[in-house]
């Protein structure tokens, strides 16, 4: 196993030896704006969704994925899910405005298109973006602006599914975020690679305050190889209606209706691949090529909410996590993350056994986990950052 880890590094440095322009760092995307684009489509909601030709997504100009053949398809599901909707698109329909003023046509992929004037000028001031790291509970400096409530499992997995209640956090600074989402890891913390998935505000990246669907990535805990979206080259896109990054509405209301997403990501271990299905509809794959230690399978699964907090003024932030309300107010005012479970080496889902709660802020944002039959493992979780005990 440590041969394989060091022949990995191996490669991955001849690689950036020999084209050291390949990478990019999330928020800067590589692709060109008019470069194999299809169709544009602009949203009423002011983003710009490049309609390219799936043979021609960013993912390609990664230097280990220059030869790869694309999988239109995975090859089974976990357990739970009959083959028959396999390439379904049935389910909790993801609402994502741009479709209002068209779809992409037939062999090609939806991008969200970067402002790279915007973006550069950000990257250059912030020289790079802040990240969803993956939690330490010793807290170490890498992380010491993030803050969480979250649960974790640990053990030898192959992936996780949860359903999140979908809110619109109030964020006090663009260079702020706050998320929800699942971490699949695997390795030490100095080294981790992670998949991650779910919605964010992140107005200092996104340029306004929507909630939107994101991916991320990292092979070497967090430190060169980062990657959001589809902002560089790694993740591969099968799907052609959801654009990875673009808004996601409505959103949940307090003692109002209640929205939610499903995701669902499996390690295809025939052709190992990672998988990503969203609401029933699959989204599309990492290789496991991109990764050392997840190449084989996951040793840590995470679910929760995480902000930035840059503490403006010496006060601690007043972002929001989740609905902006305690576990404890419940349902319909605090969010929550329902019927978790993880994906064992029998390819089946079930719920997974002695979840840890990490609250270290629990004055600010805290989490409470549950179990029954209807919601399975569950948690709420969130609160309002700053407030009379949380200073």
């Amino acid at each position: 196993m440590m041969e394989v880890k060091l022949l990995f590094r191996f490669m991955v440095v001849l690689y950036l030896f020999m084209a050291p322009n390949w990478w990019c760092y999330a928020g800067r995307s590589r692709f060109p704006k008019n470069k194999h684009v299809v169709k544009s489509i602009k949203s009423p909601d002011g983003d710009i969704i490049d309609c390219v030709h799936i043979s021609h997504q960013p993912a390609f100009d990664h230097p280990l994925l220059k030869n790869h053949t694309i999988k239109m398809r995975p090859s089974y599901h976990p357990n739970w899910i009959k083959d028959d909707n396999i390439t379904s698109t049935k389910g909790k329909a993801i609402t994502q405005l741009w479709h209002s003023n068209g779809k992409c046509p037939k062999g090609t992929i939806p991008i969200l298109r970067t402002n790279e004037e915007d973006v550069s000028k950000y990257v250059k001031k912030k020289k790079s973006l802040p990240f969803a790291y993956s939690i330490d509970p010793e807290f170490t400096s890498v992380n010491e602006n993030h803050e969480y409530a979250i649960v974790r499992t640990q053990g030898n997995f192959f992936g996780t599914k949860a359903t999140f209640n979908l809110w619109n956090p109030k964020v006090q600074e663009n260079d702020e975020f706050s998320l929800t989402q699942l971490w699949v890891t695997a390795g030490p913390d100095s080294d981790v690679n992670t998949i991650e998935a779910g919605w964010q505000v992140y107005q200092g990246k996104y340029k306004d305050a929507t909630t939107r669907l994101f991916i991320f990535w990292t092979s070497d805990g967090y430190k060169q190889y980062k990657c959001y979206n589809l902002d560089c080259p790694g993740f591969i896109q099968t799907n052609t209606e959801i654009a990875i990054g673009g808004s996601l509405s409505p959103t949940s209301q307090v003692d109002g209706s209640q929205y939610e997403m499903t995701i669902l990501i499996w390690k295809e271990s025939k052709e190992g691949l990672w998988w990503m299905q969203v609401n029933g509809n699959v989204i599309g794959y990492w290789p496991a090529s991109l990764f050392s230690y997840l190449s084989e399978s996951s040793s840590r699964v995470e679910w929760g909410g995480e902000v930035i907090n840059l503490r403006s003024g010496g006060h601690h932030t007043t972002t929001q996590m989740g609905s902006g309300h305690f576990p404890q107010e419940g349902y319909r005012k605090a969010s929550y993350i329902r019927n978790i479970e993880i994906v064992d080496d029998s390819n089946t889902l079930r719920s997974p056994q002695d979840l840890l709660t990490i609250t270290p802020q629990e004055s600010c944002y805290d989490i409470v986990k549950g179990i029954n039959d209807n919601w399975g493992s569950h948690v709420f979780y969130g609160g309002p950052g700053q407030n009379p005990n949380c200073p």
